[in-house]
């Protein structure tokens, strides 16, 4: 049977695939009495991101290797679909425009050649890999069960005797994240539509009746118990369709992130994916095409996500971690794409970000400087830059607890 490149990565893509769009993955919500805190929002880019394309070089010796290695994808340093100049010799996509504005502001901050130092090329190893906060898979259960963002949960101040005192996560879209495993989590589909019953009569009537049904000690029961709580605590907040944000998938993901965060009900973490990053064909020519769509949605939504923030006065409440599983080859295919690379890139905006920096150590792009002679090289392992944010704007310090067996370089100073 013959197969053609074209539909072998069809069916090589058929999984990733179906996590194309964006969706709302968890909310974990303080206790009522608990104080109000910092916020952590962690935005997955299912698929694997094209870093290089992101982020390019833009003169020196990376830029001529660049050139050579993409004719066709390679962002032109003048005229129509140029890079946007960041400064430092590297250029930011230009359907990134509204997260250059806020890199200029100085509330997004970009770290160079991030990623999972294991040399796996799978999308779901590498998804697994860091949403459990590992290496690979020799660390996984030693020391590390279930995900990195439960296990914060757990060790954060406030959780006392190794017992959480944060209500459940709230899974919205489906089920929770990976990285939340280990965290109890209640599935629904918005919050705008959380409810028992459209009448406020019907709605008391099953909630009483079903607190009735509820009542007992064992894990059902107490479940059922802390089901209730919450639908309560989101219907008594009455939550608006949120304004001002593009009619995309994660525009309205983010918008309902941002609803609850306005509401006060004590949002410790959020999750949020956006699949269709797994470029192997006709990925687009000179800043244009699929690439340009993904990135100009992100960029629309995160800055429209921000401006509702800042101006509810909470921009200092939060952190906003961009993150793929890892990013794609320098070399262009045979099909307009490129294919599952090493290292990549991680966006920070929001409270306390150093922001108008690129951080991290650029490797370059030199054959002897690639990994595997084929890759930008990892030079920042991603657990460094998540302990960063958990250290500064999230205030837990048990990142040993978080990342087992993570030892921490130097601090990148993503945080002032």
């Amino acid at each position: 049977m013959h197969a053609s490149r074209r539909g072998f990565l069809m069916g090589c893509s058929a999984a990733i695939a179906a996590l194309s769009g964006a969706r709302l993955g968890t909310l974990a919500l303080a206790a009522p009495d608990a104080p109000a805190g910092h916020a952590l929002v962690v935005l997955f880019l299912r698929g694997g991101w094209d870093a290089l394309s992101v982020l390019s070089p833009l003169d020196g010796p990376d830029r001529a290797i660049y050139e050579a290695a993409r004719p066709g994808l390679r962002l032109p340093r003048t005229g129509e679909g140029a890079a946007l100049s960041l400064g430092g010799g590297f250029g930011l996509h230009p359907a990134m425009a509204p997260l250059r504005e806020l890199y200029q502001g100085g509330a997004l901050g970009i770290v160079t050649a991030t990623g999972l130092t294991h040399d796996t090329r799978s999308h779901f190893d590498a998804m697994d890999y860091i949403e459990h906060g590992t290496a690979g898979e020799a660390q996984v259960g030693a020391g590390a069960a279930g995900g990195w963002l439960a296990r914060h949960l757990a060790s954060a101040p406030g959780a006392a005797g190794g017992v959480n005192v944060l209500a459940p996560a709230m899974s919205i879209g489906g089920s929770p994240a990976a990285s939340l495993r280990g965290a109890q989590a209640l599935a629904l589909t918005d919050a705008a539509d959380f409810r028992l019953d459209d009448s406020p009569d019907g709605q008391r009537w099953l909630e009483n009746t079903l607190s009735q049904l509820y009542r007992g000690e064992s894990w059902l029961h107490r479940a059922g118990q802390q089901t209730l709580h919450d639908l309560r605590l989101i219907a008594a907040a009455n939550l608006k369709a949120p304004a001002g944000y593009p009619d995309s998938g994660l525009g309205h993901s983010l918008g309902t992130v941002a609803q609850v965060l306005r509401a006060g009900l004590g949002v410790r973490v959020a999750t949020v994916d956006y699949g269709g990053w797994d470029t192997h064909e006709y990925q687009g020519d000179g800043g244009g095409g699929h690439l340009a769509g993904q990135l100009a949605e992100l960029s629309a939504a995160l800055h429209a996500f921000w401006n509702d923030l800042s101006g509810a006065g909470l921009g200092g409440r939060v952190t906003v971690v961009v993150q793929s599983e890892f990013g794609r080859r320098l070399n262009q295919n045979e099909s307009g794409g490129t294919d599952h690379g090493h290292g990549g890139a991680t966006l920070l905006l929001g409270g306390g970000v150093r922001g108008a920096q690129i951080h991290g150590r650029w490797p370059g792009l030199a054959p002897d400087a690639l990994y595997d002679h084929a890759d930008l090289a990892v030079t920042t392992d991603y657990r460094q830059v998540l302990c960063e944010v958990l250290r500064g704007p999230l205030g837990n310090p048990n990142t040993a607890q978080v990342f087992p067996g993570f030892q921490e370089g130097k601090a990148l100073g993503l945080f002032g």
